[in-house]
Parts: structure tokens; C-alpha cells; sequence
């Protein structure tokens, strides 16, 4: 039990502090996950020596969970002020207004940020199991921001609407911080557009290529190590996937990972790299086609999804990179906001020609890459139906808006 849970916790004073906590903590684990997080970290950053920090929170583990916890709750909050709207495209507008509202306050220095919630997978039970229940609270009360669908293909395209919204909300503050705040009320507009309406043109066919991603490895070896890795990072976090599990999941010692990269810094850099690289070579494959923009961002699109449900060779999600060091982690924000700009070209050419829907191509390519990025999550809910199904429902949240049901009626 906290310290918070004994029966003084109703002094304001005592709350202020333990909140101001609370907003340390999300920021260590912002920046260094949830696991490289120190009481001196968090009792630096408030003003405090680490004993007082250890009266309000007994153990590390306990702190980050009650950062996780907070996040959860606002979301929860959110949410249900969503859910009083009437009808699911003024729910969905609402909930992006008050995460825009937020991200405003923040920027103004009125408010501080949430803990990411990518570390939840890499705690310990008991703690996991609640966080866990926490977060899957917080979906399906997202997935009721569209009613309570009866037919199972409406829930499932429900379920992959909120998983989209969701993901898009968390990448907003990676890229919104390069606008002016004052500008902040113009992006949700332009991205509430993209929710509605989609990338496509309203009578746009989905008959996407699938695009060939292989080809032989230079280094086998590495490259085994390079996917176990990924796979692993992706379900509990950087700092989560250590080098002896890494290993163990290869059935190889420690030795034969160091043989082929230096540090696990390395390791997730070129996680990234290889990751990048397949998005960035799906995108020149479908270039080289003789065929519209639209064409070329389905056929990139559903590639990539479907190599996210495969779960063979899956793309690094972003999150991981709140365990990097600054520099490393600016590096990988650059080499992401040129893949962005890469579909922002797409995307703008197919609206020069009539293909795509006339949309804020940067806002819209970041949503994409949201998507791209989160389908990893999914591909439970993918095994549940035909490949090629799931990932025509799943891309059509963002390319036909998060309101169009034709891919569940087909």
C-alpha cells in the first residue's frame, strides 16, 4: 500500500506534493522509460531529497505504476466527456479537441504531460495485471465513441477505429510541437478532416499491389537478431527487452549478441534503421509503378500492414524511443519525419490529380504514419479474420475516415 493510501492523504499540501511527483515521474519516464527512471531522477526534478520521495511512493515500481495510472484516468476523463456528444462524429471531435486543448495547455507551461503508456507490457505482476485492466478499459470505452455495434464485422471495424484514434492522439505531441501553438486549433481541424472524410477520394476503389519487401540478408545472423529484438521491444518497451531476453529468445548466449552488435543502444538504432528502411523501400517500390497516387499510398499502406500482422518481420514502433538518448532518439525523429514527408509528396500529387481527397497532406501523412506504426497491436484482432481483410479494414479508418463502413459490409 502507498503512503498516499493512509488517512492524512486529504491534506491539500500533501496532494500538491504527491501530484507534483506524479508529473516528475511522467516526465523521467517520458524521457528515459519507466525502468531507467530513479527516485534521485524524480526527487531532483520536484526539489526534494529521495527520502521524501520514498514517504509518498515505498518502491519505484509503485511510483511508475501510479504515473501510468493517472494517464489512464485522464483518458478515462476524456472519454466520458466525449461520450456525452450525441452522435459518434461529434464524439470523436470532441475527444480530439480536448486532447488538442490539452496539448495547448501544455505547451503554455499551464499543464504538464502524461506518462506514455509503451512500459505498461514491461511491468511486473501483480502491478501489470491492473494496469493491463486499465488500458483495456480505456478501449473499449473508446470503441463506444461509435455506439454499440451488433454485427461482428462493425465491432471489429469499431475495434480497429479506436485503436487508430487512440494512436494518433499519443503521436500527436512527437510532431505537433513543430507548429506554433497558435496553430494548434488549425491542426485538429485538419486532422479531424482526415478522421471524417479520409485521404481518398469519396469513390475511390481499394485494390492495392502488395508490394515484394524480400530479399536476401547480407547477415543473416544479425538480421535474426535485429527481428527477435523488435518483437520483443515492441511488446515491452525498450528498456523492458533486455539483451538476456533477446538472447533467450534466439536460443543463443549473450556472447553471440554482442559478436554481432556493440551495445543495445546499437541494437535499437538499427532496429529503427531496418524498420525505416523497409517503409522507405515500400514507398520507392510503389513509386515505380505506373499507376495513381492514390494506388501508391494503398499499395504502400496495405504492405506495410500486412507485414505488421505477420509478425515475422514487424516495423519498431515509435514508443521505444523513450528509452534513447536524446541524441540517438533525435536522429530517429528525423529519419521518421522524412518517411512523413515522403507520403505528404504522395499524397499531395494525388490530390494534383484528382486522386486523393484535397487534405493537409503533412497532418494526414503523420496519421498514417500513427497507423503504420500501432498495427502491431492488432494482429490478434487481425488472426480473427482473412488477412486481407484486416488490413483493408484496418487501412480504411485513415483512407476512408473513421466513419465509412464499406469495408465492413463487404
Amino acid at each position: 500500500m502507498q503512503a498516499g493510501d493512509t488517512g492524512e492523504t486529504g491534506t491539500r499540501r500533501f496532494r500538491a506534493k504527491r501530484d507534483a511527483i506524479l508529473a516528475a515521474a511522467a516526465e523521467a519516464i517520458n524521457e528515459q522509460s519507466a525502468k531507467g527512471m530513479t527516485f534521485a531522477d524524480v526527487a531532483r526534478r520536484v526539489g526534494l531529497n529521495t527520502t521524501s520521495v520514498t514517504y509518498y511512493f515505498k518502491r519505484k515500481e509503485d511510483l511508475a505504476a501510479a504515473a501510468f495510472e493517472n494517464t489512464l484516468d485522464r483518458l478515462m476523463e476524456m472519454l466520458e466527456t466525449a461520450l456525452a456528444e450525441p452522435t459518434p462524429r461529434e464524439r470523436v471531435a470532441r475527444y480530439l479537441r480536448l486532447n488538442i486543448d490539452r496539448l495547448e495547455r501544455i505547451e503554455r507551461g499551464d499543464e504538464t504531460a502524461f506518462a506514455v503508456l509503451s512500459d505498461l507490457r514491461a511491468t511486473e505482476d501483480p502491478i501489470r495485471t491492473r494496469l493491463m485492466a486499465g488500458w483495456q478499459q480505456v478501449f473499449r470505452t473508446t470503441r463506444r465513441l461509435w455506439g454499440d455495434p451488433v454485427a461482428k464485422p462493425l465491432k471489429d471495424l469499431a475495434s480497429a477505429r479506436a485503436h487508430v484514434l487512440l494512436e494518433n492522439t499519443f503521436w500527436l505531441p512527437m510532431w505537433i510541437r513543430r507548429y506554433d501553438a497558435d496553430q494548434y486549433g488549425r491542426i485538429e481541424q485538419r486532422l479531424m478532416d482526415v478522421f471524417d472524410h479520409g485521404i481518398a477520394q469519396p469513390d475511390a476503389r481499394w485494390a492495392p499491389t502488395m508490394l515484394d519487401l524480400s530479399h536476401d540478408e547480407a547477415e543473416p545472423g544479425r538480421a535474426a537478431f535485429l527481428l527477435a529484438a523488435t518483437r520483443l521491444i515492441n511488446q515491452l518497451g525498450y528498456r523492458g527487452a533486455s539483451v538476456q531476453r533477446i538472447a533467450s529468445e534466439l536460443n543463443v548466449t549473450k556472447g553471440s549478441f554482442y559478436h554481432h552488435l556493440d551495445a543495445k543502444d546499437e541494437l535499437v538504432t538499427a532496429c529503427y534503421r531496418r524498420s525505416f528502411d523497409t517503409i522507405a523501400e515500400a514507398q520507392a517500390l510503389a513509386d515505380a509503378g505506373n499507376v495513381t497516387h492514390w494506388q501508391r499510398l494503398a499499395s504502400t499502406v496495405a504492405t506495410l500492414l500486412d507485414v505488421q500482422f505477420a509478425e515475422t518481420t514487424p516495423l519498431l514502433r515509435t514508443t521505444a524511443l523513450s528509452g534513447l538518448p536524446m541524441g540517438v532518439r533525435d536522429a530517429m525523429v528525423d529519419r521518421s519525419n522524412r518517411i512523413a514527408r515522403r507520403y505528404a509528396g504522395t499524397i499531395m500529387d494525388g490530390v494534383a490529380e484528382g486522386s486523393c481527397r484535397p487534405v493537409d497532406a503533412l497532418v494526414a501523412a503523420q496519421a498514417l504514419m500513427a497507423l503504420q506504426n500501432a498495427a502491431f497491436d492488432m494482429r490478434k484482432w487481425a488472426a480473427t479474420m482473412p488477412r486481407d481483410r484486416a488490413v483493408a479494414m484496418y487501412a480504411s479508418t485513415l483512407l476512408y475516415g473513421l466513419f465509412d463502413d464499406r469495408m465492413a459490409a463487404e
